[in-house]
């Protein structure tokens, strides 16, 4: 009695999911949890599995079908359940005239439903965090074989702006751990399985034969001594070699490469390819490939362009006492970050410097009225270089950019956000200001004195750190007369302000005192000339020399 049976879609967490795989063919022979498709939900991949052995009869979807809970993917035809072959049995010879005797067969079907419960493996990718590169994973908050709930923290991520956790997208068993604390990661990496259950609903198609009475043939024959030919029955064709398995991150990953799948060796659960062997691929092939020193530069200009050689390794012990100190988990994230700005980019540095003695006179003038009024407000020299700044950016719009990815156009903003760059205990951290342009001396104070306690706390969230399209770094307080700060791609400036000090200044009959200012303004040459830049921090310079042109 062949038993034929539909297999549903079971519930995946998603009212609608789009197939991205066939994992099987028509004919072929399953074990039981042997994937059949794989789907894809807003959270996860994952495969769809045969609930029992046996061979693919039909298969009722195609890749890129949008399906729901409960249609039927495929027919499946349980493994020991084929129907047998009947055989004639010789007959004796036969001397005098018989009726021939056919037997009328018919069948009885019954459909059956069936739910039992499943469990399968799901895939947990890192979500979208906000940040192109890799980010530090810090900390792991589960065990393997640790019960979680959908949304409760699975690890812990660091950037250079903030920290967040990676959520269990579903109740469910953690399987698998595949990252570690220290490990680098970013949007889609894959971190760790997930043992979920799902209700499997299945229609079972019982099918009985059942002999009906003899009937009598009307015209009576000899009996030959022969043996009746045997009904056909199909067999299934074996497929030996299947698509290789895959989630949808790592197949994004292998066409960023270039990389042809079947060529990659799997290392996962059911020869499922990983990132790590997408990778691991590609350095065997450039490893076989013959070393070149130089490389074609990048289009975008967002790479180095060519090989940096390495330094050798150097056992100081060996001269004294040594102490070895990690660096922070700012620095190791933002260092890499640096040596591409710094390397990728033709910088230049513009210096200049600004009168600061009616700014200065002002300003304490301001805070003097402001604490015999018993306002909260204190008003820093870096507000009104704020204010200059986003006036400058207004009146040089180049400034205010960005470079396309192909390098042949530039991306011209028509908002002011600025960067400042704040001294934390845990490192440097780079909040924004948004809209400076649009807000007075009093609002900019006020702003700039909570986004700098949320840096010092360290409770800044991702938002206050995108978005910027200048940056502010000063040293003033700490010292220092000059420095070339480096461009915070993909920014295309940034303006380094030094410690102010008394100079001698000659104003056409005598050299009187004035409160200088030292500027330094760092551009990247691809985008913004010399011409350009010397006209921009004068701008700066003239506003913070005379507060009148701020209105104008």
């Amino acid at each position: 009695m062949a038993q034929i049976e539909e297999i549903l879609l079971p519930d995946v967490g998603g009212e609608e999911v789009e197939i991205i795989e066939i994992c099987v063919s028509t004919g072929e022979n399953l074990e039981e949890e042997d994937a059949i498709i794989t789907v894809e939900t807003d959270k996860a991949s994952m495969d769809i599995p045969a609930i029992f052995a046996g061979s693919i009869v039909e298969l009722k979807v195609k890749v890129g079908d949008k399906v729901s809970q409960g249609a039927v993917i495929c027919t499946m035809q349980k493994a020991g359940s084929e129907a047998a072959a009947p055989v004639v049995e010789t007959a004796a010879p036969v001397v005098e005239v018989a009726p021939v005797v056919e037997a009328v067969v018919e069948t009885v079907v019954e459909t059956k439903t069936v739910q039992e419960t499943q469990t399968v493996l799901v895939d947990v990718f890192v979500p979208d965090i906000g940040e192109d590169g890799e980010v530090d994973l810090i900390e792991v908050l589960v065990s393997i074989g640790d019960d979680v709930n959908a949304e409760d923290g699975l690890f812990t991520l660091e950037t250079d702006k903030a920290t967040m956790d990676v959520p269990a997208p579903f109740d469910g068993v953690i399987k698998e751990l595949l990252v570690a604390e220290g490990a680098k990661v970013k949007t889609g990496t894959l971190v760790a399985r997930m043992e979920q259950n799902i209700v499997v609903s299945s229609s079972v198609a019982v099918v009985t034969p059942v002999k009906a009475a003899p009937v009598a043939a009307a015209t009576p024959a000899p009996a030959a001594k022969t043996a009746a030919a045997p009904v056909a029955v199909s067999t299934p064709v074996v497929v030996s070699g299947r698509k290789p398995h895959a989630s949808p991150s790592v197949r994004r990953l292998a066409r960023e490469f270039g990389v042809e799948l079947e060529l990659v060796s799997p290392t996962g659960v059911k020869n499922r390819i990983m990132q790590a062997d997408i990778k691991a691929y590609v350095k065997q092939t450039l490893a076989n490939a013959s070393r070149a020193v130089a490389v074609a530069p990048a289009a975008s200009g967002s790479g180095f362009g060519f090989n940096l050689p390495t330094l050798k390794s150097v056992d100081f012990s060996k001269f004294g006492e040594i102490e070895i100190k990690e660096l922070t988990k700012i620095q190791k994230i933002s260092g890499p970050s640096l040596h591409r700005n710094w390397v990728g980019m033709p910088h230049v540095t513009q210096f200049d410097e600004a009168d600061i003695t009616e700014l200065e006179k002002f300003r304490k003038d301001q805070n003097a009225l402001a604490a015999k009024k018993k306002l909260d407000i204190k008003i820093s020299p870096l507000i009104f270089i704020l204010k200059a700044v986003a006036k400058a950016l207004e009146l040089h719009p180049t400034f205010n950019s960005s470079l396309s990815e192909d390098g042949g156009s530039i991306i011209l903003k028509k908002y002011v956000n600025i960067a400042v760059a704040v001294d934390t205990p845990k490192g440097l951290m780079v909040p924004v200001i948004k809209d400076v342009n649009k807000k007075g001396i009093h609002e900019l104070a006020a702003d700039l004195a909570v986004i700098s306690k949320k840096a010092r706390d360290g409770k800044l969230k991702m938002t206050d750190m995108q978005g910027a399209c200048f940056t502010i770094s000063s040293l003033g307080g700490i010292g220092g007369t000059a420095f070339t700060p480096i461009i915070n791609a993909p920014e295309v400036a940034i303006l380094g302000v030094s410690k102010s000090e008394i100079k001698p200044k000659w104003n056409g009959t005598e050299f009187v005192p004035k409160l200088m200012l030292p500027l330094a303004l760092s551009y990247d040459h691809r985008v913004i000339d010399g011409a350009e830049g010397a006209r921009f921090s004068t701008t700066v310079s003239s506003m913070l020399s005379d507060l009148r042109l701020l209105v104008l």
